[in-house]
């Protein structure tokens, strides 16, 4: 018999390597198996939705507010009429785009006072779900007869485009296939697409930036990261390109906000498109990220962003410029900073190789499984060795060469110069330039030359430098060893000959090939660089990368199924995918470092505290903010003289949540996702409870800038404000559940018939484990 304290210790043990079922809040579920597997914890923890009032297809729910915004972002239904919101951030690009100099709205920011003001973003597009289904069966037809890797590939790829055919064939509807827990199984999202979105309103960066770089990946947090856009639709509410005839999109559900706020413990839903996670790695590629992958990319990062805040700081027209690019550049380079600080915290590597010994145990145990998992974590360090010299040359061709603009321009002509190499028609070859021609009229608008000289000196510098040599383009180690590794003289060569680091100059090349002079590429010294170090990537790092990836592919499939029948009791959620997904949690403080705490809220009065710091640039606000401040002036969105501004859940997050909706118990609007604390940006790869939140704009916050800030009440006016506990239900739209759906009533019994069998296969597998 085994003791009390052996058990206890057995059972403490088994918890710290993630035996047990997954925290409640810790996990990415998908919408439609709510029901089966996290309707009843989510209740527990205080829901007082249904797992059908988030997920229906028969019915108004809360997935038919949400929608992908561009493809990299979240954006939420907050009116009537279309208004979406999402984060400042996210729409940074547009509101570039429509700022100059003299009409600069990412410093003084942008409101339309009506709908004629508003602003439209050619490419910008908002896509809804309009339902799910399980599609395994159909996309793995075949593939047991497959004898290689490639071939399943092939097979999986051929059942996919019948199975969107299928769905989609006489619809203005699309569908997304995606494969789930390493091809194990594959689901459907068919989806509508808007096309007419416009920008509505934007706070100055000094609010909707506020801390920029300083405080991005932090907490606390005092950011008023959100920006509105409309939706327009056109005849019949159905998608349509833009046009001024468009009208205010009309969306089967809107969330109403709520002006009652958070408290500690308060439930919390985080309804998105989380872009990726890596939650079932080995060992050895955390070692890989952590000593190789990551440092180096931080590297290289911090020597070009040093050369973006010179140039930036110098001149208002390239701040303009670069304002976006070097948000996304700092955006990444500080989140591997904190992934790393957060794996060592939570001592990851080490707990990874635990479960590894321990599946090993498991599967030496029984001759069946010997049999099916016997090579396995040989085959994986096997696997990760073979890419030792390949993970370092693709970091820093992606990174440092790349990283420099005009050499990842230069190789997006690679194509032009094939078809006149293998003597394409003329035709083609003049599209194809013509395509080229109108890229660069956008591309030009945002770069300039002199400071992307300075990147190509200090990048390439480090490229030639940083590696050993028998790993570099002979192009590249030539020059550097001609010039003792300075880039200096070579940079200047080319960018004063090259016809790619302006726009007249493209034109001027271009209409050389098109005049049949079909040399005028090919000697550019901008893309014979470019062309060296992507012929280089293409034949001595992409085909080792990409074989020892698809062995590995089929390695992790392997072994995701052998942990899901090891740990039979725990549910697992799948990798994030840009696929719509739901996250839960609680409105919780955390301790960062040890005699540290954080509380879960902060306020008006700590951007005060803040912009007091004159000698931080990221904390400037505008003089309007402080008048508002010192008067108190904050009308219903106040609480007991604090204006609230953000706060922390433990909901799982990642990229592609950014901006998000949190939800409260109600299905009411609180929050506008917009960050991680620098904690808990390991959550990619491994989740700590104890560290990870995810940081969000207090939706009242956003209420008061808009309305006492901007002045542009008429947009709260379109909002459905609340502060009871149940007008936050699906219901809230004027319109009857059942009518409340565009599908056609064959595609209803289609997926009322995919979830009843979601849900039996789901009954099955459950009384299987039992």
């Amino acid at each position: 018999m085994i003791s009390k304290r052996i058990y206890a210790f057995i059972a403490a043990a088994m918890l710290s390597i993630g035996i047990s079922s997954a925290r409640p809040d810790e996990g990415m579920w998908l919408p439609m198996l709510l029901k089966q597997l996290n309707e009843s914890d989510m209740q527990k923890k205080g829901m007082k939705l249904t797992a059908d009032d988030i997920y229906s297809v028969n019915q108004s729910s809360l997935k038919d507010a949400i929608v992908s915004f561009g493809g990299f972002c979240t954006g939420e239904m907050i009116s009537p009429e279309g208004l979406l919101l999402t984060n400042h951030h996210c729409g940074y690009g547009q509101i570039q785009q429509h700022s100059s100099v003299e009409n600069d709205y990412l410093t003084k920011g942008f409101w339309a006072m009506d709908k004629s003001q508003e602003l439209p973003n050619p490419g910008l597009t908002a896509t809804f779900i309009v339902r799910m289904e399980d599609v395994t069966k159909q996309i793995l037809a075949g593939t047991e007869n497959a004898k290689t890797e490639a071939q399943r590939e092939a097979i999986i790829q051929k059942n996919i485009a019948k199975v969107r055919q299928e769905t989609t064939a006489g619809s203005h509807y699309d569908a997304v296939i995606r494969p789930f827990f390493y091809g194990n199984e594959y689901y459907m999202y068919v989806t509508e697409t808007f096309k007419d979105i416009r920008l509505v309103g934007a706070p100055p960066s000094a609010i909707g930036k506020f801390g920029g770089d300083t405080d991005n990946w932090m907490w606390p947090r005092h950011t008023g990261d959100f920006a509105l856009f409309r939706i327009y639709a056109g005849p019949n509410n159905e998608p349509a390109e833009y046009s001024p005839n468009n009208k205010p999109y009309k969306p089967k559900h809107h969330l109403p906000i709520s002006l009652s706020g958070v408290k500690e413990n308060d439930f919390t839903m985080v309804f998105g498109f989380p872009g990726r996670t890596n939650e079932y790695l080995t060992s050895h590629a955390i070692e890989e990220i952590y000593n190789v992958s990551n440092p180096a990319k931080i590297k290289i990062r911090t020597t070009k962003l040093n050369v973006l805040d010179e140039d930036m700081k110098a001149s208002d027209a390239v701040r303009i410029q670069y304002a976006a690019k070097h948000a996304s550049i700092a955006n990444a380079w500080k989140k591997w900073q904190g992934e790393n600080r957060g794996l060592r915290k939570a001592n990851t590597i080490q707990k990874k190789k635990e479960l590894e010994r321990q599946f090993i145990t498991w599967v030496n145990a029984d001759a069946a499984r010997k049999q099916q998992y016997g090579n396995l974590m040989a085959e994986f360090g096997k696997n990760y060795k073979a890419l030792d010299g390949i993970t370092i040359s693709r970091d820093y061709i992606m990174e440092a060469a790349n990283g420099v603009e005009l050499i990842r321009y230069a190789t997006g002509f690679a194509k032009l110069q094939q078809l006149i190499d293998s003597k394409a028609s003329q035709n083609e070859i003049n599209a194809e330039a013509d395509k080229l021609e109108r890229a660069a009229a956008v591309y030009f608008k945002n770069y300039n030359a002199p400071t992307d000289q300075k990147v190509f000196v200090a990048l390439m510098g480090l490229y030639y430098n940083d590696l050993d040599k028998k790993l570099l383009p002979e192009a590249v180690k030539t020059a550097g060893d001609k010039n003792k590794g300075d880039f200096t003289k070579l940079a200047s060569d080319i960018y004063s000959k090259t016809n790619l680091a302006s726009e007249a100059g493209v034109k001027k090349m271009l209409a050389d090939v098109k005049a049949g002079k079909t040399d005028a590429l090919k000697k550019d010294p901008a893309f014979v660089l470019a062309n060296a170090i992507d012929t280089h990537y293409r034949t001595q790092v992409l085909p080792t990368y990409n074989a020892v990836n698809d062995n590995l592919n089929l390695l992790y499939r392997s072994y995701m199924n052998g942990l899901r029948a090891m740990q039979q009791d725990k549910k697992f959620y799948p990798d994030a995918n840009s696929t719509l997904r739901v996250a839960y949690g609680k409105v919780e403080p955390y301790k960062p470092v040890d005699g540290v705490s954080y509380d879960y809220f902060t306020t008006l009065e700590g951007v005060m505290e803040k912009a007091a710091m004159t000698e931080v640039e990221d904390y400037v606000i505008p003089e309007k903010l402080r008048e508002l401040y010192r008067n108190k002036d904050y009308g219903r969105y106040g609480v007991n003289g604090k204006m609230p501004v953000g706060f922390v859940s433990s909901n799982h997050t990642t990229g592609g949540n950014s901006g998000s909706p949190v939800i409260n118990a109600n299905g009411q609007l609180i929050g506008i996702n917009f960050d991680r604390n620098w904690e808990g940006t390991m959550s990619d790869i491994a989740y700590n409870p104890d560290q990870v939140r995810n940081i969000a704009v207090d939706a009242r916050y956003m209420l008061f800038i808009v309305d006492k800030f901007a002045g542009a009440g008429h947009l709260v006016q379109e909002m459905t404000l609340v502060t009871d506990d149940t007008s936050g239900l699906p219901q809230v739209d004027s319109r009857s559940k059942a009518g409340a759906t565009n599908l056609s009533k064959k595609e209803q019994r289609k997926a009322e018939k995919a979830a009843k069998k979601a849900a039996k296969k789901k009954e099955k597998e459950a009384a299987e484990v039992n």
